[in-house]
C-alpha cells in the first residue's frame, strides 16, 4: 500500500487556472520526497490538497487507503508550516505541543505521555513552560515540529524547513529528519538540504510535474535545472 496516492489532481483560484494541472504521484511508506521547483508553481497547493485544506476541481488523493476529504481532519499526515509563527499560538511551549492531542479528545495522561515524547525527540525538554514569541528560530522550529509529532502522524510534510535558520540550527535540523521514521515530504529552495535529506526529488514546474527521478540525478541536471529557474 502507498503512504501518499495522487491521481489527476487539478486545482484553479478565480484569478489563476490551473495551478495544479493533472498531478499524478505515489509515494512509498518512510520514503523521503523533495518536491522542487520556482517560486510560485504550485508547491504550497499541492500540500494543503494533501492535507484536506484545499478542494481540488478534479483528482483524488489517498491517505493509505483512506481518500481525502477536504475540511475533514486527517491524523495520518501532519504539516510544518514554512513560518513556526504562524503555527505557535499558546501562552506556552507545552500547550502549543498539546493542543493538537488534547483536541483528539484524548486522556490527560496520554497527552502528557505524547507532549513529553515529543519534547524528548525535538531536543526541547527543557523550554515546556517558555512563552513561544521569546524562543529564536530554531527553537520554534523544533517546537512547530514537536506539536505535529504529538499527533503521531506517519507523514509529515515540511514547507521551507531551514527558512531563516542558522546554521547550527539547520545542521540540526537536517539529522532530526534524517533520523525520523515517517514518511516525509520536503518543499525548500535550499537544494542542498533536499539533497541531503531525500532519495527521490520531483520537479514542479507550471503546476504540472516535469521529472521524477532519483536526488541527485534531477539536481546534477544541469540543463534541466536552470530551465525551471534552479540551480
Amino acid at each position: 500500500m502507498n503512504a501518499l496516492t495522487i491521481e489527476n489532481l487539478s486545482v484553479s483560484y478565480p484569478d489563476q487556472p490551473d495551478v495544479l494541472a493533472g498531478i499524478n504521484l505515489t509515494i512509498a511508506p518512510q520514503e523521503r520526497v523533495g518536491i522542487i521547483g520556482p517560486n510560485g508553481v504550485g508547491k504550497t497547493t499541492l500540500f494543503h490538497t494533501i492535507c484536506g485544506v484545499v478542494e481540488p476541481q478534479v483528482g483524488q488523493v489517498h491517505l493509505f487507503d483512506t481518500l481525502v476529504k477536504p475540511g475533514t481532519f486527517h491524523p495520518e499526515i501532519g504539516l510544518v508550516f514554512q513560518y513556526p509563527d504562524d503555527q505557535l499560538f499558546s501562552p506556552s511551549v507545552y500547550d502549543d505541543i498539546a493542543f493538537g492531542p488534547r483536541n483528539m479528545g484524548l486522556e490527560p495522561e496520554e497527552v502528557d505521555g505524547r507532549v513529553q515524547r515529543a519534547m524528548a525527540l525535538t531536543g526541547i525538554g527543557d523550554l515546556g513552560e517558555r512563552p513561544p514569541h521569546h524562543l529564536s528560530g530554531g527553537q520554534k522550529r523544533m517546537v512547530a515540529i514537536a506539536g505535529v509529532q504529538a499527533m503521531r502522524p506517519q507523514i509529515i510534510i515540511y514547507d521551507e524547513p531551514s527558512a531563516n535558520l542558522d546554521i547550527r540550527s539547520r545542521r540540526r535540523l537536517i539529522r532530526f529528519i534524517q533520523e525520523s521514521s515517517e514518511t516525509i515530504l520536503v518543499s525548500s529552495h535550499d537544494l542542498e538540504l533536499v539533497l541531503e535529506v531525500c532519495e527521490r526529488v520531483v520537479l514542479i514546474d507550471h503546476g504540472r510535474i516535469i521529472a521524477d527521478d532519483n536526488a541527485r540525478t534531477i539536481m546534477g541536471n544541469r540543463e534541466l535545472m536552470e530551465i525551471h529557474g534552479l540551480e
